[in-house]
Formats: C-alpha cells, structure tokens, sequence
C-alpha cells in the first residue's frame, strides 16, 4: 500500500479510514528464479488480493505461495486443474474434513478420517500432522447458478516452538516430492515478496507521495519499479558470476543500497553502451568492482533463508 495526498480519494480511495485518504495497492507476482517481478498491477487500495490473480496455462509446473489475502479454495482447485501447485497457510476460519493420514505415527494415534480440523487440533501432540484433507467450495456462477465442489490437497502441521502452536499449511505437493517439514520451510520463499516491498520502499523511494497530480503519482511509482527490475537484473549477473560458495551473500537489500549509491556511474554505463554518452573502460571496471566488493554481506556464517531454495 501506498499512501497518497487526500485529494486523489476520488481516483484511489483508501479502505478502513475514518476520514478523506487516498492510497494506491501495488500487486506483484515475484519470481524467485527469475530474482525479481514477473506481473505488476497499480488497483485502488479496495481491490481485493484475490481477483488479481489470473491463473491460466502458465501455472503449469510452477509453484505458487500465498500469503492469506489470496486464500480461496475455489483459486487452489483452478491452479491444480491447470497442472500448477500451491503452498498457502491455512485460513484460521477454515475447517478442512480428514480423508486419511499420509504420514505414520506410532503409538496411539488420533484417527483422523472423518474428523474436522477443529476436532482434532485441540487434541493433537504431534510435532508434525500430515494429512489429505477435503475442501469444499462454490464455483463461479454459470447459466445463473452456482454449484458447490469439493477438493482434495495436503494439510501440514508443523509445531513452532517459538510461537508456542502448530503452523498450518495446505499444497497440492505429495509428500513424496516434500516432507512436511519441507513444505513449511519452502513457505518462508514467500518472503522474497516482502523483500521486494521493503527494497522498494527503503532504497527507491516507494513511499508516501505529497503530489496531487495522479499522472505524477503513477510516474513515481513506475519508475520505482523499473529501478527495482534493473537492480534485481545485475544483482542476478553478479551472482551468477561470483563462486558458488559467495552467492548467497549478495543479498538483496545490501545490493539495493549500493545499486542506489552507484546508479549514476550505472546509467552512464548504460548510456555509454547505447552510443549517447562516452564512458571510459576505466569507468565501467571500476563500477563492476564496486558492485562485487561492497555488496558482498561480510558476515561469513549468517545464516540466509534463501540458501536452501535458490542459492
């Protein structure tokens, strides 16, 4: 979301506001190997999540994480009948029916075929549940009527030691293809989004906008994004031509903040190569060196989420 001056309430009116305010929503889909934006939409801070994802034949073989304002189990049916997968949490008002357990416990366990969610949380002591779980859900209206569905996927389980409850899950991934603990782990990719806001925001100026000029205000913002997408595309080059064993150091947010400090020399480079600015061979070394030595995080053993999944 971002905040805009109260005069352009009439074009992108906020939500939950208890006086005269404007803002703008900014909906991305993030490609985690692509390492930047794959879809970009500018809607009224009204416009729920869920109507903005179109899913079609791209899904295919690709999957998709949500965080909850795209939760519909209407949308997790399409992208499996279109052959894609999803990983989402689990709506706290969602109440899936147990078909059978996909993972063995010993001991006395809870039988879970037949029970709601609500049944057997309160209940349950494992550290981790896996289980296929049914979902109902109604169609989209056709020749005036509406019909109401089921569908099947994957709940996880996982308890987190820290929140002191169970984090729940559901995918259309097998248990052969991902563990439960796996699945929970591959959600925390879904970060890569917050990544990009916060890199935005932070190192691009996507912020509040005092301009009451809405032609402005979209400039801004485009340009904020485009600035996003040329960083994410050398940031990519220099982490594929760095070791294997330094590529996870080049985080996102440090190479931001250089990328911004060094994006005049950027652009005379880019000018340069384009024949309508002169730049010495000096200069463009010196620019690649910067960008490789200073955006490298110093700090050896932090642990980096993004090392497992893409590094």
């Amino acid at each position: 979301m971002v905040r805009l001056h109260a005069s352009l309430a009439t074009k992108w009116p906020a939500t939950r506001s208890r006086k005269v305010a404007a803002g703008v929503k900014v909906d991305t889909l993030v490609s985690v190997r692509a390492n930047g934006p794959k879809s970009l939409a500018l809607v009224g801070e009204r416009t729920a999540d869920v109507k903005l994802l179109k899913v079609g034949a791209w899904v295919k073989n690709r999957i998709l994480l949500f965080d909850l304002g795209y939760y519909s189990h209407r949308l997790f049916a399409k992208i499996a009948e279109w052959g894609g997968f999803f990983t989402s949490r689990l709506k706290e008002s969602a109440d899936p029916l147990f078909v059978r357990s996909l993972k063995i416990h010993r001991g006395q366990a809870i039988d879970l075929e037949g029970k709601r969610l609500s049944e057997v949380l309160p209940r349950l002591q494992r550290e981790v549940l896996d289980a296929e779980v049914e979902l109902s859900f109604k169609r989209r209206v056709y020749d005036g009527r509406r019909s109401s569905d089921t569908f099947r996927c994957r709940l996880v389980a996982v308890w987190n030691e820290e929140a002191r409850r169970y984090h729940l899950y559901l995918t259309n991934i097998g248990p052969e293809v991902l563990s439960a603990e796996e699945v929970a782990s591959l959600y925390s990719m879904r970060w890569e989004v917050e990544l990009c806001f916060r890199e935005l925001k932070s190192s691009y100026a996507l912020d509040k906008f005092r301009t009451e000029s809405p032609d402005v205000v979209e400039a801004l913002i485009w340009s904020a994004l485009l600035t996003l997408v040329a960083a994410r595309r050398v940031h990519t080059l220099i982490r594929q031509r760095a070791p294997p064993e330094l590529r996870a150091r080049y985080t996102q947010l440090r190479f931001a903040i250089h990328f911004r400090r060094g994006a005049r020399d950027v652009l005379a480079c880019v000018l340069s190569y384009l024949g309508l600015e002169k730049a010495s061979p000096s200069n463009r070394w010196g620019m690649n060196l910067y960008l490789v030595e200073e955006a490298l995080d110093p700090h050896v053993h932090r642990r980096r989420f993004r090392e497992v999944w893409s590094a």
